[in-house]
């Protein structure tokens, strides 16, 4: 926290630029008294780290939970934060918030997911139209040329490897790519040299069976932007899931505030404490301080 507006951009850009999914949120309404006023920004990280300001500490805790919640769902969500409870809105996710200041905010929140990231081995014209397709598209294209630049990038984010350099380097790179767990692996290469290719990698009958080749759906491409517009379609129809870079919690724990009562998302960076041997979760340092001086006076919720 404590960002300026120059800053927060700053750090969504080079977030985005370094492939970290973020939530962006916004405040759009903000009722008196808050502290918070529309337009303030902050971004949630896949920990639950918050930087810039759209509240005090009750508001963050929830805006932590549901930030989380979006990145889990990757849907944009209309948060209303409100001091007493109202009835369910539709389009808006309605929490009651009773450590509020009294006023009401409403926060609107969308997902910053990176593309899905595809690597193409080659600098054949196949490998250049997967390119330019592959950029329509949205998606994050790198290629790259064992024979000059040597290697295999790191691939455990790639979401995609294609190896289009008709026989140059190939080998390694597929058994990389299988290894390191790829979603689509594909070959570009005719029946033939394809099944030469996959007995020839050091790799187990159901491993090579990941590998597509030819690559490509069969809807008679014939130019090499057919061809590349074939594969990418294959990528698409394969695809489950959100891109490898995700790194959202595959669930959201929440634990209930013992004084206030409050949902409280259970990560390192919200408030906790540890009496008695047993870990309790607080929305705001007020809650966490009264339970701490009297912990017998706050029955289990």
């Amino acid at each position: 926290m404590g960002m300026t507006a120059r800053e927060l951009r700053e750090k969504a850009e080079q977030l985005q630029a370094d492939r970290v999914p973020f939530v962006h949120a916004r405040v759009v309404l903000a009722e008196r008294p808050t502290s918070a006023k529309p337009g303030d920004e902050a971004i949630v990280l896949a920990d639950g780290t918050i930087e810039g300001f759209v509240g005090g500490q009750c508001a963050l805790a929830t805006l932590r939970a549901q930030g989380l919640a979006v990145l889990e769902s990757r849907e944009t969500m209309l948060l209303r934060i409100a001091p007493s409870p109202e009835p369910d809105q539709p389009g808006r996710t309605v929490v009651h918030n009773p450590c509020q200041s009294g006023g009401t905010l409403e926060i609107f929140m969308e997902p910053v997911l990176p593309a899905p990231l595809i690597r193409v081995l080659g600098t054949t014209p196949i490998a250049a139209s997967l390119g330019r397709v592959g950029a329509a598209l949205g998606y994050d294209m790198e290629s790259w040329d064992s024979g000059c630049c040597g290697g295999t990038p790191e691939l455990t984010t790639t979401d995609a490897v294609v190896v289009a350099s008709h026989g140059n380097g190939e080998e390694a790179v597929l058994e990389a790519a299988v290894k390191s767990g790829v979603p689509y692996v594909g070959l570009v290469a005719s029946r033939k040299r394809g099944a030469a290719v996959l007995a020839s990698l050091d790799l187990t009958d159901e491993e090579k069976a990941r590998i597509r080749t030819p690559a490509g759906m069969d809807i008679g491409a014939r130019t090499a932007e057919e061809v590349a517009l074939s594969i990418l379609a294959e990528v698409i129809a394969q695809r489950t899931g959100e891109p490898r870079a995700m790194a959202a919690p595959s669930s959201v724990q929440t634990a209930i505030d013992p004084v206030c009562h409050m949902d409280v998302v259970m990560v390192p960076t919200s408030l906790h404490a540890d009496v008695d041997g047993e870990t309790w979760w607080f929305c705001c340092q007020g809650c966490l301080d009264r339970f701490v001086a009297d912990p017998a006076a706050f029955a289990r919720a």
